[in-house]
Order: structure tokens, then sequence, then C-alpha cells
């Protein structure tokens, strides 16, 4: 018989533990010193009503609730885990503005709260106005555009083996979801084959600056083809579009209505070249096609940052408004996480 003896801390892991409390509070420093959280808590209070909970006491404040909802983001966290981390850890605690008497809101006001704003599409505002912030700080540079979608799978799906039909990725028709799923199963989800795998559930489209920065999110169904969606993703651009600036894309994108839709917006068209049959690409699209990539590549940055960092990048939520509403929240916490070291970038130049 084995008795496992439980390794006390020692004083290197004390410091190391205190290290990441550092860390975590200098980043949070940097971002109330970024963002002026009384313009977000007049936006908020527009469309949340606050009144009073079943036993008479007041409601928590929206502000509160939303930087809750954007350590959820950061931290991959569900409405129970950020509770109880904002219980726990004096940094969380001191970035929601709490003191030690406070109680923190429970996981089930958290969901009413993100629900209510979903319904009136206040988040969607809310990245607007932080959005606007960054530019103020020099954080976003307009001097050109990248589009790109990446697929959100939900666990909400049929198991096993489909039978139903299924939308080939970069494939000209789109097949809806059918309307007699189980309830278990979420009947916005649709399903897509790419590279060979199936997909069931959704697709953010973002729109960045040359840096990855997201300045715009459209969500749709899975078998949504990216090449029909160009002047909707570009209609959620959050600030103004200068006249002139290129726009990258990946090959997908590529078609004459998009050339034209670019054109009538006055941008440059950037879009990847692509062979057609009998037709290869010449030496000047080849080289054309290698300096686009040189940047193009930077939102699929983003996307691969969401995941690693914040967990994303998988349905957390059932229907396509509530997964807008976590797009969209992914988008701000990415865009806040490169603020300090963009502004520390800058100043060295």
């Amino acid at each position: 018989m084995y008795i496992k003896i439980q390794k006390q801390p020692t004083l290197a892991d004390s410091i190391c533990d205190l290290r990441k409390r550092k860390i975590k509070k200098t980043f949070f420093s940097q971002i109330n010193t970024i963002i002026d959280w009384n313009s977000i808590s007049k936006i908020i209070d527009k469309d949340y009503s606050k009144g009073k909970s079943a036993v008479g006491k007041p409601s928590y404040d929206g502000l509160l609730l939303f930087k809750m909802c954007l350590l959820q983001s950061w931290y991959g966290l569900s409405d129970y885990e950020v509770e109880d981390r904002v219980n726990d850890s004096l940094s969380f605690s001191y970035f929601c503005g709490m003191t030690i008497e406070q109680i923190v809101p429970d996981h089930s006001t958290l969901s009413r709260f993100r629900t209510a704003l979903t319904k009136t599409k206040t988040f969607d505002k809310l990245f607007a106005s932080i959005n606007k912030q960054l530019e103020q700080h020099n954080i976003i540079v307009k001097k050109g555009l990248i589009i790109d979608a990446s697929v959100v799978d939900t666990s909400l799906r049929l198991k096993g083996k489909t039978t139903y039909k299924v939308t080939e990725d970069r494939s000209e028709e789109t097949v809806e979801a059918k309307k007699d799923y189980a309830d278990s199963v979420d009947k916005d989800g649709t399903w897509l084959k790419k590279r060979g795998k199936y997909h069931f559930g959704f697709k953010k489209h973002h729109l960045t600056d040359d840096e990855g920065i997201v300045i715009g999110v459209l969500t749709t169904t899975a078998s949504k083809n990216e090449i029909s969606n160009l002047e909707d993703v570009l209609e959620t651009a959050t600030v103004e579009l200068p006249k002139g600036i290129p726009l990258k894309a990946d090959k997908g994108y590529q078609s004459k209505k998009n050339g034209e839709i670019l054109k009538k917006r006055n941008l440059k068209n950037h879009i990847l070249k692509k062979a057609i049959k009998n037709k290869p690409l010449t030496k000047w699209e080849k080289r054309f096609n290698k300096l686009v990539g040189k940047t193009r590549f930077k939102v699929e940055r983003t996307f691969g940052g969401i995941k690693l960092w914040f967990k994303g990048g998988i349905a957390r939520y059932r229907g396509i408004e509530k997964m807008h509403t976590q797009n969209l929240m992914e988008a701000m916490c990415y865009n806040l996480y490169r603020s300090p070291g963009i502004i520390a970038s800058n100043s060295q130049k």
C-alpha cells in the first residue's frame, strides 16, 4: 500500500503565483487605461433595465456584468466558473469594480443579462464603441482590410452518421438545416463538408485591419458560402473605411460580382487570383498572390489566437443570435488582448 504525499508549495511556487497575479493585474490596469468605461456603461444602461431582484434588492450594475462577460471570454469560462473566479480572485473582482463586501452576481444573473443584451443587439453597439476607442489610440490602422470566415462547430448536433444532404465547402449550393431535427439539436445550425470532414454549426465572418484586429463580424450558418457574403461583411464595419485601401481575401471570394462590389465601394481588389479550367495562373498572378499572402494570413492568425487563447471556435450557446454574441465577445476580447502590445510597439517606432 502506497501513501501519496502531497508536495508542499515552495517559495519558488509562491513567487510564481504572485507573478501570475501581477501579470493579470497589469493587463487589467492597461485595459482600464485604454477604455473609457463610462461611455460603455451608458450604452448598456440604455438597453438594460436593472430594476430590482425577486427579493427586492437592487439588481447588479450592467457594466459589472459586462466585465464578467469579458473575463468569461478571455479565460474560456462557463457562467458557473466565472462566478467562482470573481469570488476567489482579487484581480478579477478588482477589474469588475467590486468591493470585498459585495456579493458576486450568480451564473443565472449573468445568463439573463447576456440574453437581454442579445435581444436588443447591444453587443454590436459595444463592439463598435470599443473599436472607436481603439482607433483613437491608433490600435486600429485603416491602411488595408482582410476578410475571411471560420467554422464554429456546435455539440448540439445529430449523433452518428448523418443521412442529410450536406453542403460542400465553396459550393454555390447552400443546404439549410432540416426543421424536423430532435429538440436536442440546434436547429439554427447547418451541415458543411470541409476538407473531407463534416461540420455542423455556424460560420463567423471577420473583417480585420492589416494586423488582424477585428473591425467587423457577421454570423451565418455553416453552409453559407463566403463568396455570397462579401457585401454583408463589409456592412458590419465598425469604423469608416477610407477610399482606395486594398481588401485582401483568399480565392474563395473571387467572383465578378465581388469585384464590382469593391469597385463600387472604391476599395482595391486584392482577392487572390484563381486558376480556371484550361487557364492557369500567369507569372504576374502568382507573384500577386504571393505578395497578398504575406498580409492575408494575419486574419487566420486572428482565428487561431481566439481558439488558442480563449478556447474559442466552439459554440457555447444555442441559436444563431446567441452565437453572434459569442463571436462579438471573442472579437472584442481579442482586440483588447492585443492592444497593450500594439501601443508598446507604436511607442518604440
